[in-house]
């Protein structure tokens, strides 16, 4: 798909910090409008071409009425095209089967795949047909490795990669769904990760030699790799971008 030319939006959630702040200033810097879904947004995020739509990612209700009135808006524009760029996630909680809280579980999975589905769902719903969509699911290699200890996370990046499949498989005209994986990225969730004790990360030792090894990327190089690969690149639907560092 050749991007086209004219006003650009891009919605993306989890911009407070790590890999989602730096994928708005990303946009912002390749000519985007951008809005910014969560609880709050970077510092250095601002402008007249930037705003900030409030919302708890681990409530649907509340991410429904967000995305609701978000698209709608974008709808009533002139907007050429429009991307929404799934990347708030959490890592927790952590520990085997049988250690796990239940509302620890549930809010995870809020935000890791139920949030998502919810936005993408109300991405098309206000926007197909308007403008040409991209829908990009930030995942991880998580979803297909299982790595003990973090059966919440695992569990829900599976799910989110399927969304793409599906709704390639669902072809709605205009509509394209694709999953990333960035890699590993220095961000909060490795610093949580690394911080784990084994009992309850058993892998904890792979996140630790990701760090002393230096083979965390930097947030704004893996923002580009994603922009580049996913955002502005011809792209199947439905497929999953891996991308490593060079």
């Amino acid at each position: 798909m050749e991007v086209p030319k004219g006003v650009r939006v891009a919605c993306v959630t989890g911009v407070s910090r790590g890999l989602g702040a730096a994928l708005a200033a990303e946009l912002l810097a390749r000519d985007f409008d951008v809005v910014g879904l969560g609880r709050g947004a970077a510092a250095v995020l601002g402008g007249a071409r930037f705003r900030l739509v409030r919302v708890d990612l681990a409530d649907p209700d509340a991410v429904a009425t967000a995305a609701r009135a978000t698209f709608g808006g974008i709808a009533a524009g002139a907007a050429a095209y429009a991307v929404l760029v799934n990347n708030a996630a959490v890592a927790g909680p952590v520990g085997p089967l049988g250690t796990l809280d239940a509302r620890d579980i549930a809010a995870s999975l809020a935000t890791n795949v139920v949030a998502p589905l919810i936005l993408a769902d109300e991405f098309v719903r206000a926007l197909a047909g308007r403008t040409r969509l991209r829908i990009v699911n930030v995942s991880s290699g998580a979803a297909a490795r299982a790595l003990p200890g973090c059966a919440a996370y695992c569990a829900a990046k599976a799910g989110l990669e399927m969304i793409a499949p599906v709704a390639a498989a669902e072809r709605a005209p205009g509509v394209e769904v694709v999953s990333v994986r960035p890699g590993v990225v220095d961000t909060p969730m490795q610093d949580f990760m690394r911080s784990q004790p084994a009992r309850a990360l058993p892998v904890v030792d792979v996140f630790r030699a990701f760090h002393a090894q230096g083979a965390l990327q930097a947030p704004g190089a893996a923002a580009r790799r994603i922009v580049d690969r996913a955002v502005l690149a011809d792209v199947e639907s439905g497929t999953t971008v891996s991308i490593d560092a060079p």
